[in-house]
């Protein structure tokens, strides 16, 4: 794919600083995980039961690509340098001297794996054997900006072994075996399928507002993976958010930020608790409620949130991207003032995610900032 000649600045501090340069997902050799202890993959319904696995269908890769090459076009007309991933073989064994897994996953979701934090862009552990090497798609990129910028951080946290001593055994088994309330009760707990036996998180489950990062602990990202970030960034402050849902997905359908001010949270999942809403009043945040979303359906083979309506791309404060059909969250945004950027997008979803999932910041015009200067003792 062909990449823009203009030399590189890395910096990026928040979610919604004026967005220069940025990465964008690609479809191409998308597979259908070879079962792994991570993740279940069901969908006897699309060819995929339980323990089958193979590439997506090639249409569904092709309308992906057209609307992942169709949002670069409208990122490109908003003055945003565009770069992508270079996608590998996918359907191909891999392995280390512990684990050997029969497919990879995909380079769509670029947000899962890379975190950037001011001038360094940060790989994340990934906890599925699947995503392991996935890191590999974006190397001839940073390699590029290492020589463009000299001030570029390229950064990866420790990989990890992900021996069977990373996952709890028998989670799967327990958990489809318990009650929806019991379901809640351990979600509740924050009693993921992750054990604490080395550090892992996924990039999308941090959400940036300038000197405070907010981290989720899900099902790919556990406590020592939110410790190791502390350590990693000790000039910021990391604040560990958990909810009550069955299904955790990463935290840009949760809470995320719009503009100084203002963040946009999903109704459904409890994400804040009293103490972590008082931090946001504390600070005369206003805190939108998402609304639902109009998708009925989804597509094949699709395992994202149904809230993909609230997974929005903010390209300066007055402006966002949002998923074309999602009529409701574009009207609630346009009356806080934004301009409407609508972006088709749902077909996208199966390989991975929405317009903030697919897309990771490469340069944001700004610098760090303090958006809560009133801190709350003990978060």
């Amino acid at each position: 794919m062909t990449q823009n000649a203009q030399k590189t600045i890395v910096n990026s501090w928040n979610e919604w600083d004026p967005l220069k340069h940025i990465i964008l997902g690609c479809a191409d050799g998308t597979m259908v995980q070879a079962p792994e202890t991570a993740i279940q993959r069901d969908w006897p319904k699309d060819g995929f039961p339980l323990g089958t696995y193979g590439p997506y269908p090639q249409e569904m890769v092709e309308s992906a690509n057209e609307q992942l090459d169709n949002f670069a076009k409208i990122l490109e007309s908003h003055g945003v340098r565009v770069d992508r991933p270079t996608p590998i073989d996918f359907n191909q064994v891999v392995q280390t001297p512990d684990w050997k897994q029969e497919t990879m996953f995909g380079c769509t979701p670029v947000r899962d794996i890379l975190l950037t934090i001011g001038n360094e862009i940060l790989e994340a552990t990934m906890s599925y054997h699947s995503r392991w090497f996935e890191f590999l798609c974006y190397r001839p990129l940073f390699e590029r900006y290492f020589k463009e910028d000299l001030n570029f951080r390229f950064e990866a946290a420790p990989k990890p072994r992900l021996t069977e001593r990373s996952y709890k055994k028998d989670w799967w088994k327990t958990w489809n075996s318990l009650s929806e309330e019991e379901q809640y009760e351990r979600a509740e707990k924050g009693d993921w399928i992750l054990t604490e036996e080395e550090p892992l998180f996924d990039a999308a489950d941090v959400v940036r507002y300038g000197k405070d990062l907010f981290a989720q602990k899900s099902m790919v990202t556990n406590d020592a993976g939110i410790d190791w970030l502390r350590r990693h960034f000790p000039a910021h402050r990391i604040h560990k958010v958990g909810r009550r849902e069955l299904l955790p997905w990463h935290m840009d359908t949760t809470l995320i930020p719009l503009r100084p001010g203002l963040a946009l949270m999903n109704p459904t999942r409890l994400p804040l608790d009293k103490v972590e809403l008082d931090l946001f009043k504390k600070n005369d945040w206003e805190i939108l409620q998402a609304p639902k979303a109009l998708l009925k359906k989804k597509y094949p083979l699709d395992f994202c949130s149904w809230w993909l309506s609230m997974n929005t791309l903010v390209l300066d404060p007055k402006t966002i991207c949002v998923e074309a059909s999602e009529t409701p969250t574009m009207e609630m945004l346009d009356k806080h003032g934004f301009e409407i950027v609508p972006v088709p997008f749902y077909k996208v979803s199966p390989f991975g995610g929405g317009l903030h999932c697919c897309t990771a910041d490469v340069y944001r015009e700004g610098t760090c900032e303090d958006y809560f200067p009133k801190q709350i003792e003990g978060f």
